[in-house]
């Protein structure tokens, strides 16, 4: 870091990626500035720095080995900071810039007291993170399986037993317990973590409600989707349709494969189809209707949130909407750790919720290539109507949004 650079740092103050410290700071509270600065984007910490910006300077012996002691015995898992000097920065005063990046093992904990503390950075400051953030970064970093957490309360009767037979014998060619064989039912849907142990019961996971619940709603409430219709190109107060589409994602079918019962993508299609207008030209003699957009497009658009939303955020479902010029599909959670938007457009795979990825390509929704923005979204507009879809990453969620007709340059 020379000094111009540091120059500047001070001048803007601390922010989000920015701390100052004197160099007396006792390891224990340098190591949780660290550990917010690794549970979200990096950041550094400027030794030698007053809080208001004053440069004081360091006093304390061989202060860079010291530093990445601490990084090694008080956070786990262990870290290698970046350290630089800018020495003289003010006449015979240094300053050394610890850097952390974007932590790879997420979460990061600081060791003190033979406790274990999970910070996060909010703005400048920082603050325990809560168990609901906790339980989102394990799942981010692959550590924890969200979706493989048993749900209260819902016993081998939460399932709907006619969606769990028709997909073991039909989508599958199996075979499946007797109705009245429960034992039977809860090792094989403990088998393929639909069910799991929990005290000595065995309890329906989170995916398996979301797939074959009877009452989803009641045992996820964050299962849903909201579907909503505004007649102008923002959100409204005044709606042509607002419906809470929830149920078990897959649908319920005859033994020929004729849907029965419809499943959440089944619900979302229907909408569409019934709050859009179809417009009808001749092909070969033969009138066709031609939907605003591609049914494989808002399939896939609707499938993905389904099976790649973190079902870790509670209170929020999974929004549809159309507008007079677009239809959006917001997916609640921001993209897990490595993923990026460029990657999904070259066809990047991933999957946050690996059962329900599983479980949907048994039934034909999921690519077995698992490249659906590359190989469907996108090129299934351009050849509709030659429109380029958007896809928006945001902190809290992710945005595909599909154009009725190509925009003005």
């Amino acid at each position: 870091m020379t000094p111009t650079e540091l120059a500047e740092l001070l001048r803007n103050g601390e922010d989000s990626t920015l701390e100052f410290k004197r160099d007396d700071v006792p390891n224990h509270e340098l190591a949780r500035e660290l550990v917010a600065f690794l549970n979200l984007e990096g950041g550094t910490v400027l030794l030698g720095v007053e809080d208001d910006g004053r440069i004081s300077g360091t006093t304390r012996p061989r202060l860079d080995e010291w530093v990445s002691e601490l990084c090694r015995i008080k956070i786990e898992p262990p870290v290698v900071p970046l350290l630089s000097w800018v020495k003289d920065a003010e006449a015979g005063r240094d300053v050394l810039a610890v850097r952390v990046t974007l932590g790879p093992n997420k979460p990061y904990a600081r060791v003190h007291d033979g406790r274990k503390t999970y910070f996060i950075r909010v703005n400048n400051t920082v603050r325990e993170a809560s168990r609901e953030e906790l339980e989102r970064m394990f799942q981010a970093s692959g550590r924890l399986h969200y979706g493989l957490k048993p749900v209260p309360g819902a016993d081998f009767n939460a399932f709907d037993l006619r969606r769990l037979k028709d997909y073991f014998t039909r989508v599958l060619h199996g075979s499946a317990p007797a109705d009245d064989d429960l034992l039977g039912w809860e090792i094989l849907l403990t088998n393929v973590e639909l069910m799991t142990e929990n005290a000595g019961q065995r309890i329906a996971t989170i995916d398996g409600m979301l797939l074959f619940g009877r009452a989803t709603k009641r045992f996820v409430p964050q299962s849903g989707i909201r579907a909503i219709c505004y007649p102008g190109p923002q959100p409204d107060y005044a709606t042509r349709a607002d419906e809470d589409l929830r149920g078990p994602m897959v649908p319920l079918a005859s033994t020929d494969g004729t849907i029965s019962e419809l499943g959440l993508v089944e619900q979302a299609l229907d909408f569409v189809k019934r709050n859009t207008a179809p417009s009808a030209q001749l092909e070969g003699g033969r009138r066709i209707d031609r939907w605003e957009f591609p049914e494989s497009v808002v399939r896939e658009a609707v499938v993905n949130a389904l099976v790649h939303r973190d079902y870790s955020i509670a209170g929020t479902d999974i929004l549809l909407a159309i507008f007079e010029d677009r239809l959006e599909v917001q997916s609640p959670g921001r993209l897990p750790n490595t993923v990026t938007l460029e990657g999904m457009k070259a066809g990047m795979r991933y999957a946050r919720n690996q059962s329900l990825v599983n479980v949907m390509r048994d039934y034909g929704y999921v690519d077995a290539r698992g490249m659906g923005v590359r190989n469907k979204i996108i090129p299934g507009m351009r050849a509709h109507n030659g429109t380029e879809p958007d896809i928006v990453a945001e902190e809290s969620r992710v945005t595909i949004r599909l154009w009725k007709r190509a925009r003005p340059a």
